[in-house]
C-alpha cells in the first residue's frame, strides 16, 4: 500500500481567485468598423494559486487591483483581429507577472457581427507557466 506523503498533497492543492465580468472598451474584430467605432469587452480571469500563505496580510496576498490594471490596459490600449489573440496576451501577461499554477481567460463581446441573435462569443484559454 502506497504512503501518502501530505507535503506533496499540499503542493498540489490550489486555491483560485476570480475576477469576473470586467468590462472595457476596446477596438478589436476581424471587421475594419469593429476596430474603428470598437466595442464592450467582457474579461473573467480566474487565477490558480496557493492562498493559504496571505493569511490576512496584504503583503502576501495575491494584488488583484495590479491583475485588474493588467487587463484594462491590455483591452484599451492594444488592439486585435480576434479574441483568442486578446485571451491569449492576457494570459501571458499574468503568468510572466505572478507566481501562479494557472491562469483561465475568458474574454466575450455581445455585439457579434453573425447575421442572427446571440448573446455573446466568447473565447476561453487555459495556460500553466511552462
Amino acid at each position: 500500500m502506497k504512503r501518502i506523503n501530505y507535503l506533496e498533497e499540499a503542493c498540489l492543492v490550489s486555491d483560485k481567485l476570480v475576477l469576473k465580468n470586467m468590462t472595457f472598451y476596446g477596438y478589436h474584430g476581424a471587421f475594419s468598423a469593429e476596430r474603428e467605432l470598437g466595442q464592450k469587452f467582457e474579461v473573467d480571469l480566474e487565477i490558480y494559486t496557493d492562498l493559504q500563505n496571505a493569511a490576512d496580510d496584504t503583503e502576501l496576498a495575491f494584488n488583484y487591483v495590479d491583475a485588474y490594471t493588467v487587463v484594462r490596459e491590455i483591452v484599451e490600449e492594444s488592439e486585435f483581429n480576434v479574441l483568442e489573440t486578446l485571451a491569449e496576451t492576457i494570459a501571458s501577461q499574468i503568468l510572466a507577472m505572478y507566481d501562479i499554477t494557472e491562469v483561465v481567460v475568458r474574454v466575450r463581446k455581445t455585439h457579434v457581427p453573425v447575421g442572427g441573435p446571440i448573446d455573446y462569443l466568447e473565447v476561453e484559454i487555459r495556460r500553466k507557466p511552462r
